[in-house]
């Protein structure tokens, strides 16, 4: 069992946080998969995303610039997304690294969840 952080940044060890969730467990919540999922592209896990994308918008492949480095993860808002809700937002501000440049992403990201299971539809940048 590894006690490195997770890279979500919840504080938690990856074994305890991600890893279950990358491995095929079901997120509670909409603020977990948002994270998880953040993990997944911080460790260019492309087939984790696709099985977590809406199949309405999910596209053929993922594709990852090998030389940007996910730096770190804030929550910067959560609507709904709980483990009872059908849907919720997940707003994130994801800060990352390409070489000597640095920056991040902000995204408004919707989720459902059908049966137990949380996905991520779409998200608007900005």
């Amino acid at each position: 069992m590894s006690s490195a952080r997770c890279p979500c940044g919840s504080g938690n060890p990856f074994d305890e946080c991600c890893a279950p969730l990358l491995g095929g467990a079901s997120a509670p919540t909409a603020e977990r998969l948002m994270r998880s999922r953040y993990t997944a592209f911080s460790r260019a896990d492309a087939a984790y995303l696709l099985r977590t994308w809406h199949p309405s918008t999910r596209p053929r492949d993922v594709e990852f610039d090998r030389g940007l480095e996910w730096r770190r993860l804030l929550i910067v808002d959560r609507v709904a997304g709980g483990p009872f809700d059908r849907d919720g937002v997940v707003e994130f501000e994801a800060f990352w690294r390409h070489g000597a440049e640095r920056g991040s992403l902000r995204e408004r990201s919707r989720f459902v969840r059908e049966g137990r299971t949380w996905l991520y539809v779409d998200g608007v940048i900005g």
